[in-house]
């Protein structure tokens, strides 16, 4: 048995847990933050059997695809009223499987 942490964006969230459940697999959400861009995640963690783990990440990269986003920036020489805006790559999904000694659904 894995538990899979996958990290996504909130905007990818909901299409997610969509493509999951339609596939037969269920997932825990849980609300997170990003440390870099300061936004709003969303943290699965979904329990699978070893053999299925390839199909859930093949789902989580359908889904949660990279893009860039334009985000504005004020350097500190120039007032904040002026903002540049900064191109940062966002999206996608971190993940993590790890092995599972015991599982109880009480």
């Amino acid at each position: 048995m894995k538990l899979i942490l996958a990290v996504v964006e909130d905007d990818d969230a909901t299409v997610l847990m969509d493509a999951l459940i339609d596939n037969n697999f269920g997932a825990t959400k849980l609300a997170s933050t990003g440390g870099f861009l300061l936004r709003g995640n969303t943290t699965l963690l979904i329990g699978v059997h070893d053999q299925q783990v390839d199909e859930v990440l093949r789902i989580i990269r359908r889904v949660c695809v990279r893009r860039k986003k334009l985000l504005p920036q004020a350097p500190a020489e120039i007032p904040t009223s002026v903002a540049m805006p900064m191109e940062v790559e966002s999206g996608g999904a971190t993940v993590w499987v790890l092995d599972v000694d015991q599982f109880h659904k009480i």
